[in-house]
């Protein structure tokens, strides 16, 4: 009996295989969002055993493993690494149907040669054999990313970062280039008006200068986007609930600048105002600079309260949420355009009925200056999953180009996610052949097809990010 995971594992008919085989398999993998340590790529970090790098900070992991009944002792608590491998190898089983079965089987795969089915019975077997290549070279933090053969990874960095790491990577020369990508969404995060000043005295350090006024604001945080420039940033990303677009002077964004820099709280229709104007300022400076926006919208965090104060963020706690995003939205982009100054712009949405919406908006925008100049992102956080990636993937062909589409990234924490980027371009080319099969894709154009699946996969990235 053939394994689980074989060469033709999700592809249905002899069009995807060839699409896949023949276009999209060998390609090299951009990187151009996620959340990697760039500590451990600087230090090629060795890994002590398989519970370190599959089980630790992956929180998709640690939601199944509550969800099927796990003491949190044994997900981010106390319990020893083998312990909390052994909770997981139980949970296993009980994902069929969920994105992680496939994930684990192709990483166990695909980073280790291991195709035995993972589960309790077979647990120790695959932790101690796995462990046991962790310890050698070809295991390290650095050769993983050769390993899967990663060309470019662009971190999550906030505009405070010293990015000394990304200095320390430059100058080893690495074959994968490693670039910051600006983060700045601590600067909407007014709520706490006395985190928030501390904040801002930090990102007057980093700047080296005084910060006293919003214009003082804007000067530093200039200065720290070319610091980024200089080690290769040629993307923002922003992580917010929903667009902010209202309307504004300038006298009430540096009443409301003062009023945060004496620790008061602005009232609601003032927080929107300053929102509002300071998104628009660093859409404006991305503009300047050249640099791909990204917009992440539709998540809420943290919603647990107990699980928050006792572990903290980003460990599992957060949902969709539900905006609408299309007036604010339309309001915010359009003043970029009427200024001139609307940068390459991809918008991601963690709630799957933005697709045709965010769609759309894209395309009321594009001026024919770049091919895919603003687009539909990824399937991204909850729906990077076979059902979430064939709908954005149908969303984007239904109201855009699919062919013009900058394709997939990994958003992860973890150097094993890789497969990912396989598992998306299977389905890609299953839902290509699927249509071949049924007619309503013309086989005459295979050739055309199978480059339209290499630049999905890798070449319209590469363009478009000029990597």
């Amino acid at each position: 009996m053939k394994p689980f995971i074989h060469p033709d594992f999700m592809l249905a008919n002899d069009y995807a295989r060839e699409l896949y085989h023949g276009s999209a398999e060998s390609l090299p993998i951009l990187d151009y969002h996620c959340h990697l340590d760039p500590k451990m790529i600087a230090e090629n970090h060795q890994f002590r055993n398989l519970a370190e790098i599959w089980l630790g900070g992956d929180h998709y992991k640690w939601r199944a493993m509550r969800g099927n009944g796990i003491a949190e002792e044994y997900i981010t608590g106390s319990k020893a690494d083998y312990e909390k491998f052994e909770a997981w190898a139980a949970t296993v089983p009980y994902t069929m149907r969920n994105p992680l079965y496939h994930w684990t089987h192709l990483e166990l795969s695909r980073i280790f040669g291991i195709n035995t089915i993972l589960k309790p019975e077979t647990a120790r077997e695959i932790y101690e054999a796995c462990t046991e290549m962790l310890q050698t070279e070809d295991f390290r933090a650095q050769a993983l990313l050769k390993k899967c053969n990663v060309e470019v990874v662009c971190t999550t960095d906030d505009p405070v970062d010293s990015l000394e790491y990304h200095r320390q990577i430059a100058a080893q020369g690495l074959r994968t280039k490693v670039y910051p990508a600006w983060r700045p969404d601590k600067l909407l995060a007014i709520d706490d008006p006395s985190l928030y000043l501390i904040y801002i005295g930090r990102l007057a350090k980093a700047a080296e200068m005084e910060i006293h006024s919003y214009r003082d604001l804007l000067d530093a945080l200039r200065k720290r986007q070319a610091f980024f420039a200089e080690l290769g940033c040629r993307l923002s990303d922003h992580g917010l609930d929903n667009f902010y677009a209202e309307d504004y002077t300038e006298r009430e964004v540096e009443q409301c600048f003062a009023r945060l820099l004496a620790g008061q709280s602005l009232l609601l229709d003032e927080a929107q105002k300053y929102k509002s104007v300071l998104l628009h300022d660093l859409a404006v400076m991305d503009a300047e600079r050249g640099w791909v926006q990204q917009y992440h919208i539709s998540v809420i965090r943290n919603n647990c309260t107990r699980m928050f104060r006792a572990i903290g963020p980003d460990t599992g706690f957060d949902a969709i949420l539900e905006v609408n995003c299309s007036v604010a939205g339309h309001r915010f982009f359009d003043r970029l355009d009427k200024e001139g100054k609307l940068a390459k712009t991809i918008l991601y949405s963690l709630n799957p009925k933005d697709n045709e919406v965010l769609a759309t908006m894209a395309y009321t925008f594009n001026d024919g200056s770049t091919p895919g100049k603003m687009q539909l992102g990824a399937a991204w956080w909850f729906l990077d999953q076979e059902d979430g990636i064939c709908k954005q993937l149908n969303a984007i062909s239904s109201m855009g180009l699919l062919s013009r589409f900058v394709g997939m990234l990994t958003d992860s924490r973890s150097f094993l996610s890789y497969p990912r980027h396989e598992y998306f371009r299977r389905i890609l080319c299953n839902l290509l052949g699927e249509d071949l099969e049924a007619g309503k894709l013309p086989p005459s154009e295979l050739d055309f097809l199978k480059q339209m699946v290499a630049d999905i996969c890798y070449y319209n990235a590469k363009h478009y990010f000029e990597f």
